[in-house]
């Protein structure tokens, strides 16, 4: 799956909204004599052909479609010698200090009320790296005319974001159809600016609904086309034969990153209401169980003896969870959830991620060959970024700067240091015991004290002034208390893989 995202210094979509118009004629079945009997049958008689054009479709819409170009500044690793055994000396004698350098993007949109409000893809406009800013955002409509615009609203789970134009006028608009209705076979028509080449109009036909990709979570669903959507396309619309907006183009597969007829798009019933909550400044909240699961597939089912295509493996289950509160474990299979069966098309995050929090469902699970009841009052789901860093493996080996956006505020100013809890990940990473607790490293200031020591990503804070310190709380604390009595330092225990641990004086700032 290669999600349609933006690629620096690449031009990237314009599309366009627009009016009902439709373009579609036919005739009416007819009656036809079966050539082995008499009997009279009706059968349905396909409408002629494609339309006979879609210039008028496009003449209506193309106003509403805009381009979305972003500027972003990247922080950038300054080490050259980063990932060889050169980098950490390099650091200790130059002070590797990240730098920054400019990024652009650009992608499509479309315009959904007079006022200027626009819908278009999350990833468009903010950044994936998490080391990168969103400075300015552009919108340039079809006749040229430039606007700035800010950012309202969006949600990372969805890819969905809303953006306001900055001015004192009326702007074309579309609006949002009933994706629900879309058939296999319908025609559909969108519009963008691939590959820096201007407006560019593609036809095609739904080729699925309700598609799943296999890559999980809550709005995995969408309409497959074969109209040709390629990088640039993210963010603008599908349109039906009548003018309306039913999907966003997401997504592509392919092997080559052009288009090979297998588009995606976030169906417009699922669109809709989210983008309304962030015109209204809204919080997307939505159901979460806190489990990582596993589809059934042949092998799995097989070894269970199971029926195929129903139910998810429960792999692991977070502390502190909903589903740790209702009693799921570790290789239960849950075959129903809120009264709905789960399959392959239906899985429990689609199921629970479309649930408000604090819902009380009743979960079915298969546990050692019974069928076992339970009921589960789902929490809120954390956000993208939260969800990544506790599902990330830890490396310890990995060279990783100071991140001005994860600061540990007291610690870092006085330690030079970041750190983590720990967790059953980073614990499992680090290969240490489960009783272990402490403060793991994750980055180190080189012109600190702790740096010219060599304290490095992945050593483990045991305790601080002789006292164990399990939370950065606690850790605080100790430092407080070293200021209070007058101290310059503070004594570390410090554990290593591989090594015993030892205590290690750390300087304050």
């Amino acid at each position: 799956m290669n999600t349609v995202r933006y690629v620096y210094g690449l031009s990237s979509a314009l599309l366009v909204g627009g009016a009902a118009i439709s373009l579609m004629t036919g005739i009416p079945a007819g009656a036809q004599v079966a050539q082995n009997d008499d009997q009279v049958m009706n059968r349905v008689v396909p409408r002629e052909g494609a339309p006979a054009s879609f210039a008028d479709l496009t003449e209506q819409l193309q106003p509403a479609v805009v381009n979305i170009a972003t500027r972003q500044r990247v922080q950038v690793q300054a080490n050259p010698f980063a990932g060889t055994p050169f980098a950490e000396l390099f650091n200790r004698r130059r002070g590797g200090q990240p730098r920054t350098r400019e990024a652009q993007s650009l992608g499509s949109g479309f315009i959904i009320s007079s006022d200027g409000f626009v819908v278009t893809n999350n990833h468009v406009v903010s950044p994936p790296n998490s080391n990168a800013t969103l400075e300015e955002i552009t919108i340039t409509m079809p006749d040229g005319t430039e606007y700035e615009a800010e950012l309202v609203g969006s949600d990372a789970a969805s890819d969905l974001a809303v953006l306001k134009i900055d001015a004192d006028r009326s702007f074309p608009f579309v609006t949002f159809g009933d994706s629900s209705t879309a058939r296999v076979g319908d025609w559909v028509v969108a519009i963008g600016n691939p590959f820096g080449l201007g407006g560019t109009v593609t036809s095609g036909i739904v080729s699925a609904i309700q598609r799943t990709t296999g890559q999980g979570g809550a709005y995995d669903r969408y309409i497959q086309t074969d109209a040709s959507i390629n990088r640039g396309n993210s963010g603008g619309p599908l349109f039906d034969m009548r003018g309306n907006v039913i999907g966003i183009n997401n997504a592509i597969f392919s092997p080559s990153g052009g288009s090979v007829g297998i588009g995606f798009a976030i169906p417009a019933e699922t669109a809709a209401p989210i983008v309304r909550q962030l015109m209204a400044g809204e919080e997307i909240e939505r159901g979460f169980l806190g489990v990582g699961l596993q589809p059934m597939d042949d092998d799995l089912a097989d070894s269970l003896g199971l029926q195929r295509n129903r139910g998810e493996l429960v792999q692991s289950v977070q502390e502190d969870s909903a589903a740790e509160a209702a009693g799921l474990r570790p290789g239960d299979i849950i075959t129903e959830i809120n009264g709905k069966e789960v399959t392959s098309d239906q899985t429990v995050s689609i199921i629970v991620g479309n649930l408000d929090p604090g819902t009380r469902i009743p979960i079915t699970v298969q546990r050692d060959g019974e069928e076992v009841e339970l009921s589960a009052t789902l929490g809120k789901r954390p956000s993208e970024e939260e969800l990544m860093r506790s599902q990330q493996v830890f490396d310890p080996d990995a060279e990783t700067p100071m991140d001005p956006e994860a600061s540990d505020g007291n610690v870092e100013e006085k330690l030079g240091l970041q750190v983590l809890t720990m967790t059953p990940q980073i614990r499992n990473s680090l290969g240490v015991d489960e009783d272990t607790q402490g403060l793991v490293i994750a980055a180190v200031d080189p012109n600190s004290d702790a740096g010219r020591k060599g304290l490095r990503r992945g050593d483990i804070i045991l305790s601080a002034n002789y006292e164990t310190v399990a939370t950065i709380e606690a850790l605080n604390a100790q430092i407080a208390a070293a200021e209070e009595e007058g101290r310059d330092a503070v004594l570390l225990r410090i554990k290593r893989r591989g090594q015993p641990a030892r205590f290690l004086p750390v300087r304050l700032r």
